[in-house]
């Protein structure tokens, strides 16, 4: 953990230096960011392990900072939201943020998301494996997703590990629940809509490329890989 650098970007100045110290007092480098010009000002010098973005700020918001990120290169995100709704949890975890939280936020309960989204970019980093399912190729090595047509598709953290899941389980179904301890750890509760927003997200990529069925859903049961796979 110590030496990670973590990037808050959020306009509640009180808010964003709080949360900083915080956080550097449990031994991460953090950097202070007021808005989205400021973010990417930060992130053309140099990439943090993390970000924290808050999605309600003047001028440009946080879903506009979030869609400005390199797809190929991007950090883990974590949003946050005064508002708090479902629609704004949905809406974030759409455009590929990779947790949510509510503000106001308690400071060790972000702690704890940050670890468990740090924890979770650290084993994907650390992965291998190298699959073909059907005419796709999928490089855990390299968090490569190769399409039959030969493009490269750009993945966030959280598509790479759902599709990472399904190819290992060959052609296992896996639940919901399943999905959602291997993505974050934590248990999938029935009114959560994220693995079916990534798998939603996910499929609306993949089109572009081929318009072949590569995740397959199962009525009651949950997702796999629907051609054959075959591991390198």
């Amino acid at each position: 953990m110590a030496g990670e650098t973590i990037l808050i970007v959020d306009d509640d100045t009180a808010l964003r230096e709080l949360l900083g110290e915080f956080l550097r007092d449990r031994g991460y480098s953090v950097i202070l960011a007021a808005d989205v010009p400021a973010m990417r000002t930060v992130m053309a010098q140099q990439r943090p392990d993390l970000v924290i973005l808050d999605l309600m700020m003047p001028g440009e918001d946080g879903l506009a900072g979030l869609r400005s990120m390199d797809p190929e290169n991007r950090p883990p995100v974590i949003m946050l939201s005064a508002l708090g709704s479902d629609v704004d949890r949905i809406v974030g975890l759409e455009m590929g943020a990779d947790d949510y939280l509510p503000k106001p936020c308690n400071p060790r309960e972000l702690l704890a998301r940050v670890r468990a989204v740090m924890r979770r970019a650290a084993i994907t980093d650390s992965g291998q494996g190298l699959f073909q399912l059907g005419g796709w190729r999928l490089d855990c090595a390299t968090r490569e997703l190769q399409a039959p047509d030969g493009a490269l598709v750009p993945l966030t953290l959280n598509e790479f590990r759902l599709l990472e899941a399904l190819a290992r389980a060959g052609r296992r179904v896996l639940s919901r629940e399943e999905l959602a301890l291997r993505l974050s750890g934590e248990e999938y509760d029935a009114f959560d809509r994220a693995i079916d927003l990534t798998v939603s997200r996910l499929r609306r990529k993949l089109s572009a490329h081929d318009d072949g069925e590569l995740i397959r859903t199962v009525r009651g049961e949950g997702y796999g890989i629907a051609p054959d796979v075959a591991r390198s």
